[in-house]
């Protein structure tokens, strides 16, 4: 039970309202010199490198997942330091595990497809996943200012090592470099320990065992959850690549990396604040429950004017900031509006089932929602190309989101906290 009194019913607990402008600021100027830069990238690289390059990017985002078996979700619920050090000692040898075997699996893939930037996999699905912990640690210790410059330092670093590279014309090889030296030096500034794995105690490594055996929903429920839902951008990123070509793939992850940023941007403030808030009301209490209808109600107004600004003026603008060679990026945006919008809402209220044990549920309906996305993709591109596979996108995720939302806001509350 939590020692804290539930906040006001009419407005936000101070603390979590406090802890997302600090991320939020930290985020937005993370995103502004990426997002302001994207024109000089997209003169640099061509949409074939950028799908080439998402492809592999999705691959290792795919693996960076399940890379520490979602452990370090479970380090806000630790109860005291030696808990939170089992965990991560956890996550950390579930992670080298899954690097090895990753080496001769980027080697494989290089060879198969003539493309040496494939060898990188490894170190790629390393600092993906150990980002993850590091966040994670720090979450826990709300450590939030390192937690503003080290995202800042990930997201400008990027692209500028990306521009750096592709004046040298290293071509894909420089998009993947850029993204995997920026996420290291973000690691380096959020102060994960590293060690402790050799020789240790008999008591701890039984603490781990402890630890992985009652946190085990997280990789038996969570993992499957996480790994589908990356799936199912590496299954997009593939059709499209196998039926319209790289080009196209590469107008697919343009669209979706821009359109993306403002849920990136408010997500990942807001349920890096909200998930230790509503661990600490004690469940799927009232109080937690009109914290979710709150935060919703927010967001919701923010996705709304989003996917309507999309919708009018992504051609046009995709068009004159980018290069007329990316207009059919802006086509593409302006179907996805509606599809924005919603994910927007969505992106922050993942960590909701997780602080309310609830995570079968939201495994089983995630499935349900990325089998929806993929079918509704693979049908409109064979319906009517990029833009038909937009279009149909967006219809099936109003309608699956649209559930999601309403099942969050009448979810069954407890009264008395856990």
């Amino acid at each position: 039970m939590s020692d804290s009194p539930a906040p006001p019913a009419g407005r936000a607990p101070a603390g979590l309202l406090r802890a997302s402008l600090m991320l939020l600021l930290g985020s937005a100027a993370a995103q502004a010199i990426p997002l302001l830069l994207g024109p000089l990238l997209t003169r640099l690289y061509s949409p074939d490198e950028f799908g080439r390059f998402q492809l592999f990017a999705s691959v290792a985002v795919n693996l960076a997942v399940i890379g520490c078996g979602r452990y370090e979700f479970a380090l806000p619920l630790a109860r005291d330091e030696a808990e939170a050090q089992a965990l991560r000692r956890l996550s950390l040898r579930l992670l080298l595990a899954l690097t090895l075997l990753c080496v001769p699996a980027g080697a494989l893939v290089a060879w198969h497809r003539h493309e040496p930037g494939w060898l990188a996999l490894p170190a790629a699905v390393a600092s993906a996943s150990l980002a993850s912990l590091a966040t994670l640690w720090a979450t826990r210790e709300q450590r939030f200012a390192d937690m503003a410059a080290a995202r800042f330092s990930q997201h400008t670093g990027t692209t500028l090592v990306q521009l750096l590279l592709g004046w040298l014309h290293w071509g894909v090889g420089g998009l993947i470099t850029g993204s995997i030296a920026a996420v290291a030096g973000a690691i380096a500034l959020l102060r994960l320990p590293l060690g402790g794995l050799r020789h240790t105690p008999a008591p701890e490594r039984a603490l781990e065992r402890e630890m992985a055996r009652r946190h085990r929903e997280f990789p038996l429920l969570n993992t499957p959850h996480a790994f589908a839902g990356a799936l199912q951008d590496t299954l997009a990123v593939a059709l499209i690549a196998a039926q319209l070509g790289p080009a196209a793939a590469g107008f697919w992850a343009l669209s979706l990396r821009y359109l993306k940023a403002p849920a990136t941007l408010v997500g990942g403030a807001v349920s890096q604040a909200l998930y230790p808030k509503l661990v600490a009301a004690g469940g799927s209490t009232p109080a937690a429950r009109a914290m979710v209808r709150r935060v919703m109600a927010v967001l919701l107004a923010g996705g709304a004017a989003l996917a309507l600004g999309l919708h009018l003026l992504a051609p046009v603008v995709f068009a004159w900031f980018f290069g007329d060679e990316w207009r059919p990026a802006g086509e593409l945006a302006a179907v996805l509006a509606p599809y924005i919008g919603v994910h927007f809402v969505a992106a922050p209220l993942a960590v909701v089932t997780m602080a309310w044990q609830a995570q079968g549920w939201a495994l089983r309906l995630a499935l349900l929602g990325q089998l929806a996305f993929v079918g509704a993709l693979a049908l409109g591109l064979h319906l009517g190309g990029l833009q038909g596979a937009g279009l149909a996108v967006s219809l099936a995720m109003l309608l699956y989101f649209g559930f999601y939302f309403w099942r969050l806001a009448t979810w069954p509350v407890e009264e008395t906290p856990r």
